[in-house]
């Protein structure tokens, strides 16, 4: 995708924000063209890392999720106060690369069973014809004509359960299927900061202790789910999932880390400052380019896009290690939402928040209408109130939404009428007296 086309589908979901969209557009960009370049020149190209800056609730979060989402890239999103310095009680920073790297086994199995779903199809078919129309017991003398004539036999009913099997006719109809027993997932050391042991000790204890077959009394509806499970599982070549997420993590992976402004600042008077100036010491090699090693295998981060992404409100980036800073070439600032991107908010993108709690009351038989004036009104209120009190963005319009729809919301089932109108006096009575007043507004909305 061309930066015109990721900033146009970015658009659908997310109001305004023009500049910070243009540049994770030109960073997702920039990728592609490395991988166009020659390999010894391709090594030297390394991502343009970028700093969001701007009040809660402006877009940050969701500019970095959609984009991941629309080009199929490995994505995680950490917060930077979760980290302490090596050492200490605490997430290591290394953690991050771990967490990519299992977003991007995710992934790649995701679109390896896409690719044998056909092929594991067949074979759950055969399967189930085999538990509907079982082959003869061994034992008993020998007779040729006998067999050939049963064999003719069974072949002749399983084609006729092949049939009402792809007819639909079966669905209900139980078989007893013999499934391994899977163990339940063992917690060694947890929250003991044993993180960076990259031992797999479940699958070590799966290959230890034998599954037990256990049979099971199922519909073929549910038979043919178990199924699809083990077949689509069986054809999926492990050792090509990993060799794959592991290349997609270091061309393609993205880092979305939130708070960052939380853990910069001048260092600490009283002692080792391990939440602020140690994670920034930490968080160097990880963003420079490093070699993490992991369960699936060493990952190298050198070409892993860092989005990091802060409010700033407090500290200022100036106020990163200097090693840091240079890191994060890019900085964006993210504007406050006027009231016009609140109107936009609750009418433009692909899911708006109006459109959201229509479809939710359809589900009772409701049909709730918002009036251009009703908008208008929630987003004055939703302006005002960020205004007046603390400024939480666009979250603010949850808060709103959900006081105005509430009577609905509890009545929907019951309600003799059926069709609702949300206009601006209906806000007015819903949101009047909270608003006017300065607590009630304070602790309400």
């Amino acid at each position: 995708m061309t930066p015109r086309q990721i900033v146009a589908e970015l658009d659908k979901y997310i109001v305004g924000q023009a500049a910070a969209k243009k540049a994770v557009a030109v960073a997702i960009r920039n990728r592609w063209r490395r991988q166009q370049l020659p390999a010894d020149l391709r090594a030297s190209v390394t991502p343009k890392n970028i700093i969001l800056i701007g009040p809660t609730g402006v877009g940050k979060t969701e500019i970095a999720r959609r984009l991941a989402k629309l080009v199929g890239a490995p994505f995680v999103k950490v917060e930077a106060t979760k980290f302490t310095e090596v050492g200490y009680v605490g997430r290591d920073v290394e953690s991050i690369v771990r967490d990519l790297t299992e977003a991007g086994i995710g992934l790649v199995k995701q679109e390896m069973r896409a690719e044998v779903v056909e092929k594991a199809r067949e074979r759950v078919a055969e399967r189930l014809l085999d538990l509907l129309v079982p082959p003869p017991k061994a034992g008993g003398p020998w007779e040729p004509d006998q067999e050939r004539e049963d064999e003719e036999k069974r072949g002749r009913t399983r084609e006729k359960f092949r049939a009402k099997l792809a007819a639909g006719e079966l669905e209900d109809r139980t078989v007893e299927l013999t499934v391994e027993q899977k163990h339940v997932p063992v917690q060694i050391l947890s929250g003991l900061g044993m993180e960076n042991m990259d031992v797999d000790f479940q699958g070590m204890f799966d290959r230890i202790i034998p599954k037990t077959p256990t049979p099971r009394t199922l519909t073929i509806r549910e038979a043919r789910k178990v199924l699809t499970e083990l077949e689509t599982e069986a054809l999926i070549d492990r050792a090509a999932v990993t060799e794959r997420a592991i290349d997609r993590v270091e061309n393609h992976g993205i880092v979305f880390l939130d708070e960052l402004d939380k853990v910069c600042g001048p260092q600490s008077g009283h002692g080792p400052d391990v939440s602020r100036q140690g994670v920034q010491r930490d968080l160097l090699p990880v963003v420079e380019g490093t070699t993490v090693n992991t369960k699936h295998g060493p990952v190298r981060t050198d070409h892993v896009l860092f989005i990091a992404a802060g409010a700033f409100h407090v500290s200022k980036p100036a106020d990163l290690m200097p090693e840091l800073q240079g890191r994060f070439p890019i900085r964006v600032e993210l504007t406050d939402l006027t009231r016009a991107d609140f109107l936009r908010i609750l009418t433009e993108p692909k899911h708006a928040l109006t459109k959201q709690y229509a479809e939710l009351l359809r589900t009772e038989g409701v049909e709730l209408t918002f009036t251009p004036d009703g908008v208008e009104a929630l987003a004055d209120t939703a302006f005002e109130v960020n205004r007046s009190a603390q400024n939480i963005g666009a979250r603010r319009l949850h808060t709103i939404l959900e006081k105005v729809v509430e009577d609905v919301s509890f009545a929907g089932p019951d309600l003799p009428d059926k069709r609702v109108v949300v206009d601006a006096k209906y806000v007015k009575e819903r949101l009047g007296p909270i608003v006017q007043s300065e607590d009630l507004s304070k602790f309400i909305l």
